[in-house]
């Protein structure tokens, strides 16, 4: 076993890993996967086999105990997550953690303090933050490609057909807020650099009480507004806009791009202009970072508590939907 390579388990089954995340730790010169954790035995045996993962085990508890394993990923539902996170970091596991990180900010909070008690890292994979579109989106609004930005507009949708998927379950922490919407939110915080001070929504219920379509506004201090939208019952969508006084910034194919190259659109007074970025494993270059952390060679760039004012933003707009539309304050604490 290669003891530079960051030495992986995987807690649970889930799709979202078998597409995506594991086979960028598998492709990763830095990192390794050799364990997963299933409540089905079976079930994790076949997983094992479909993947090439070395060890299998019945329970999650039995992953956490194998002192081989030094960091774990959490793609369990989102009301799974904040229970995990900390049993991780008491068996002294570095931690990533699917979107969103927990249900709210105080359980943010609580799982970066467990982490810190214990001497781990724990990250939120919102992985499009490591592509270098995100980059060079962040770079051009920087050194001032249209002026300074007033307005975004960011959506993130799909339609959903499996009416028992755990999106639609809300003891599971679903709902079209939590499951997409929190890149919308997200990319707002960020493109801005600022926090929002208040937010106000509007949703479209499930039969069973979660969010399928939301409609929301975030105001900041300083004027700057972002409009969100995001749904489990509408066609494809995943892109943001930035407005700013001398022109747009437009990003097509914002959160999941695949590994094909990319284009951002830049309209100024000059006309308009298309710039390239070539494609990548955007999860790849996530765990890579990560393993760079966990060995002392990077600095973690975004931490737990990044996570917690988004999920601040992501429960005032919940409030706000719940409360037709009444408009609520966002505290940063």
């Amino acid at each position: 076993m290669d003891e530079q390579k960051l030495r992986w388990g995987v807690i649970s089954t889930a799709n979202i890993g078998r597409r995506a995340v594991l086979p960028a730790i598998q492709r990763s010169a830095t990192n390794t996967l050799i364990a997963v954790g299933s409540r089905d035995l079976a079930a994790g045996q076949a997983f094992a086999a479909d993947l090439g993962i070395p060890r299998v085990y019945g329970s999650y508890t039995e992953l956490l105990a194998d002192p081989q394993v030094e960091a774990v990923y959490i793609p369990l539902p989102n009301s799974l997550h904040r229970e995990w996170a900390i049993r991780a970091a008491e068996a002294g596991k570095h931690i990533l953690c699917e979107k969103p990180l927990a249900l709210s900010a105080a359980e943010c909070l609580e799982m970066a303090e467990a982490a810190r008690q214990h001497g781990v890292l724990l990250m939120e994979a919102f992985m499009y933050r490591f592509h270098p579109q995100t980059a060079r989106a962040l770079e051009l609004l920087r050194a001032g490609a249209i002026g300074s930005p007033q307005l975004i507009r960011a959506a993130f949708s799909f339609r959903l057909i499996n009416p028992a998927n755990i999106r639609l379950q809300p003891d599971l922490g679903g709902g079209a807020l939590m499951d997409v919407g929190c890149y919308c939110v997200n990319v707002s915080r960020t493109l801005f650099a600022a926090e929002p001070i208040e937010a106000q929504a509007f949703a479209i219920w499930s039969e069973r009480g979660v969010d399928a379509q939301l409609a929301g506004s975030l105001r900041f201090a300083d004027g700057r507004l972002a409009q969100i939208d995001c749904a489990l019952t509408l066609g494809r969508r995943e892109s943001y806009e930035v407005v700013g006084p001398e022109g747009s910034l437009a990003v097509p194919v914002a959160f999941v791009p695949g590994q094909d190259a990319t284009t951002l659109y830049v309209r100024d007074g000059q006309g308009e202009r298309q710039e390239t970025v070539a494609g990548v494993d955007q999860y790849q270059l996530m765990v890579e970072h990560f393993a760079a952390c966990v060995r002392g060679q990077a600095t973690l760039r975004y931490p737990p508590e990044e996570a917690a004012a988004n999920m601040r933003v992501i429960e005032a707009l919940l409030r706000s939907a719940r409360n037709d539309g009444r408009p609520e304050p966002i505290f940063t604490s």
